[in-house]
């Protein structure tokens, strides 16, 4: 079993329960980690036989694109994507975070984080 972990996705998106937050808009934060087994592509080389971290990032992009109210409904939207798309995949982990959210505070970030494993039944 390996990982592949795509950091740091950096998206403008309108997320949030607010009015102002679907109009405005904000900065967001995404981390993606997948679990898949590489053995195939360690030796065969091909990116065929291995997970596209290009159609990764194509799907946080898309999914970042439909407003939600919570960051919870965007993470469970990329992870489902990503197992209907990437079979290879077993388990992903998705991190969603909003950079200086509108809480009254002096806060960088809040941050869900969802994982889920893959059911092969």
């Amino acid at each position: 079993m390996g990982q592949v972990k795509l950091e740091n996705i950096k998206v403008y998106a309108h997320h949030g329960c607010l009015e102002e937050e679907t109009i405005i808009g904000s900065h967001y934060r995404v981390d993606v980690s997948l679990s898949a087994d590489l053995s195939k592509p360690m030796f065969s080389d091909r990116l065929t036989d291995t997970i596209d971290y290009v159609h990764i990032n194509h799907i946080v992009k898309e999914e970042m694109k439909i407003s939600s109210k919570l960051l919870e409904h965007v993470a469970h939207r990329i992870i489902e994507r990503i197992f209907s798309e990437i079979d290879l995949v077993r388990k992903v982990k998705v991190s969603v975070s909003k950079i200086n959210p509108p809480i009254g505070g002096d806060v960088e970030m809040v941050t869900i984080i969802l994982s889920q494993k893959k059911d092969v039944s």
